[in-house]
C-alpha cells in the first residue's frame, strides 16, 4: 500500500478515484490547523471591524484620521458559518467570549452544537450581518456565492472566505462591495489563486482584482489562514497518527 499525506484540509488537487484504484492510500489533515484556521478568520473579522488595515497605512503615511476610522463591535452580531466542518468549529469556538448569535448552515444534519445554532439556508439568509466559508471546493461549493446568492441575504453583510477561492465570483462580489450589500470581506484565497499567483501580475490584472487590491474595506492574506508555526507540526503529526492508525 502507497500513502500520500496532503499536508492540509483538501485534496481537491488529487484525482481521488486514479489513486485510489493504483492502492494509494489518501491522508489528509484538517484536524491540523483547524485552530490556526479560525484565530485567522476572527483576525480578519476584527481586523474589517475595526479598519486596522486602512488605518495602519493613513498613520504610516503621516495622516491621523480617527473619525474616519470609527468602528464598529461585533457585540450583538450574528455570524453565519457555512460549513460546519473541522475549520467552522474551530471558528465557532474562538466567537465564544462575544456577545454574538452563531448560526451555521451545512448540507449534513445535526452537525450544530453548543456553539453555532444548524438553521435551514433560508433561515440563515434573513438573519445574518456575518458569512464566513469554511467549506471544502466541490462541484457544490464552486461559485456558490454568487450575484443570486447574495442578493437573497436579507442584511448588508460582512464576507470572510478561508476555505476555497473559486467558491466565490469575484465579479459578484466587486459588484456587490461597490453596492454597499457586501461591507467588507477578508480573503485569504481567490479565485484567481494559482500555483505561481505571482504570474498573475506579468500581464494585465483581471478588473475585479484590481478593485481588490484598492479597496480600503477589503483585507488580503496570501492563503496562509491555516499556515502557522504550530499548525505546521500539528498536520505532520495528524498525517503520521493517521498513517500509524490505518496499518495497526
Amino acid at each position: 500500500m502507497k500513502f500520500i499525506g496532503r499536508v492540509g484540509a483538501g485534496l481537491e488537487n488529487i484525482d481521488c478515484d486514479y489513486a485510489e484504484s493504483k492502492g494509494v492510500f489518501l491522508v489528509s489533515a484538517p484536524e491540523g490547523n483547524r485552530n490556526a484556521v479560525g484565530e485567522h478568520a476572527l483576525g480578519m473579522l476584527l481586523s474589517l471591524f475595526n479598519k486596522l488595515n486602512k488605518a495602519d497605512a493613513e498613520v504610516r503615511a503621516g495622516k491621523w484620521l480617527r473619525e474616519a476610522n470609527r468602528g464598529i463591535e461585533l457585540d450583538g452580531r450574528t455570524v453565519g458559518l457555512i460549513g460546519y466542518g473541522n475549520m467552522g468549529k474551530a471558528f465557532a469556538k474562538k466567537l465564544r467570549g462575544f456577545d454574538v448569535e452563531v448560526l451555521c448552515y451545512d448540507i449534513k444534519d445535526g452537525v450544530g452544537d453548543a456553539n453555532a445554532k444548524q438553521v435551514d439556508l433560508q433561515t440563515f439568509k434573513e438573519q445574518v450581518d456575518v458569512i464566513s466559508l469554511h467549506t471544502p471546493q466541490t462541484p457544490l461549493t464552486l461559485n456558490m456565492i454568487d450575484g443570486n446568492f447574495i442578493n437573497q441575504v436579507k442584511k448588508p453583510f460582512w464576507l470572510i472566505n478561508t476555505a476555497r477561492g473559486k467558491s466565490v465570483v469575484t465579479q459578484d462580489l466587486v459588484s456587490s462591495l461597490k453596492s454597499g450589500k457586501i461591507l467588507g470581506a477578508g480573503l485569504d484565497v481567490l479565485e484567481y489563486e494559482k500555483a505561481s499567483f505571482e504570474t498573475l501580475f506579468s500581464k494585465e490584472l483581471p478588473e475585479a482584482f484590481k478593485y481588490l487590491i484598492e479597496a480600503e474595506n477589503v483585507l488580503l492574506t496570501p492563503h496562509v489562514a491555516g499556515w502557522t508555526v504550530e499548525s505546521k507540526e500539528k498536520l505532520a503529526q495528524t498525517i503520521v497518527d493517521k498513517i500509524k492508525a490505518k496499518y495497526q
